[in-house]
């Protein structure tokens, strides 16, 4: 990877924030706890942490933990996403082909966990596939696909239609290309999720994220084709 290359990834990765997969009960006591404080640990360096540097440090400490989790509970999609979830982060916060392989890393976990369910976690699998396919660059400088993008995330939505990130991410992928009006009606579906109030970080976060994004959107000029 080139130099002008290692700078474009590095940009566009820079806003790479996946879906953050709600809290749950399944059939395993154990693994719902274990889960559910990985979530509260994302949720808090992602909305709290204000240092670039100490956010990366504790992201990568999350990031081997939520793999020792999965470990933990292998056949089980749940730790899987959150897996994926951390390492995705950390492409985020790296650069050059440190991030590309973490890229790849969680791409590996979420195909992973959509094979074993895709439906777990309000649709975490497909929902975070999705975002990667339309933020990391694509070839010859990463892995991305538009098209792969929109089945993935079409498909989260199809799967779990009141979810909050799955409605997020596919209004930000629409108006990434254009399609303004189907966007701003995906993030009105987001805002209109159910509160979380076991998450009320990552809840306000998100909503914060999604009001600003339908703002810039009600800007943007319609088509009335």
């Amino acid at each position: 990877m080139g130099r002008k290359n290692t700078f474009a990834f590095a940009a566009c990765l820079a806003s790479l924030s996946l879906a953050a997969a709600p809290a749950f009960a399944s059939n395993d006591p154990a693994m719902d706890a274990a889960v559910n404080q990985v979530e509260h640990e994302w949720a808090r360096i992602k909305y709290k942490v204000s240092d670039p540097k100490a956010q990366h440090r504790q992201i990568q400490t999350l990031a081997k933990d939520a793999s020792t989790l999965a470990s933990r509970f292998p056949g089980r999609a749940e730790p899987l996403i959150w897996n994926g979830i951390a390492k995705s982060e950390e492409a985020a916060m790296s650069s050059g082909f440190s991030a590309l392989s973490d890229a790849k890393a969680a791409r590996q976990l979420f195909e992973t966990a959509y094979r074993l369910d895709p439906r777990a976690l309000e649709a975490g699998a497909p929902t975070s596939l999705g975002v990667l396919y339309y933020r990391v660059p694509g070839f010859p400088i990463g892995f991305g696909d538009k098209a792969k993008a929109q089945k993935y995330l079409s498909e989260a939505v199809s799967l779990s239609p009141d979810s909050m990130d799955a409605n997020y991410f596919y209004g930000d992928f629409l108006a990434s290309q254009g399609q303004y009006a189907a966007a701003a009606k995906a993030l009105q579906r987001a805002l209109a999720a159910p509160p979380h109030p076991d998450r009320p970080v990552w809840d306000a976060g998100r909503r914060s994220e999604i009001r600003v994004l339908l703002a810039r959107v009600n800007g943007k000029p319609r088509s009335h084709s």
